[in-house]
């Protein structure tokens, strides 16, 4: 993801994604050197975008958002497979990552790339809902 794919978005990222990734936001991570940002485009057009933070050996997963208009297509599992595969290429050795526990659709794509809960963290969305740990260690 550049800084161009972000200003192709940044009319539409409230409306047509989701409304917790900010352009700011977005552009402060595309401008960290500790982080690695991929997009999804069809047509010319950015129907989805993943990123994630390296420390290490490890990555964490920050988000993989996908166009309103464009879910239960199968992006957002393109995404992660090829976030999987930078971490290999990177030679990480573990990914981690938040989900809600109440976002069965997430988990149960995590688990299906081979993701496994490792615990909770009580009250991590807005200090009101729980969120599992899950981590893949088999780059």
């Amino acid at each position: 993801m550049s800084l161009n794919d972000l200003e192709l978005m940044k009319n539409t990222l409230y409306s047509d994604f989701d409304n917790f990734w900010s352009y700011n936001v977005l552009k402060q991570e595309l401008e960290n050197d500790k982080t690695k940002y991929i997009i999804a485009k069809e047509k010319n057009e950015v129907v989805g975008f993943a990123g994630i933070s390296v420390i290490f050996d490890e990555a964490t997963l920050n988000n993989i958002v996908v166009k309103k208009s464009c879910r239960k297509r199968g992006i957002g599992g393109e995404l992660l497979e090829t976030l999987i595969d930078l971490c290999s290429d990177l030679k990480l050795k573990s990914f981690t990552l938040e989900v809600n526990v109440e976002n069965t659709p997430a988990i149960k794509l995590y688990e299906k790339f081979g993701f496994k809960n490792l615990g909770i963290r009580k009250k991590y969305y807005n200090n009101s809902t729980d969120a599992y740990i899950m981590t893949k260690y088999d780059l």
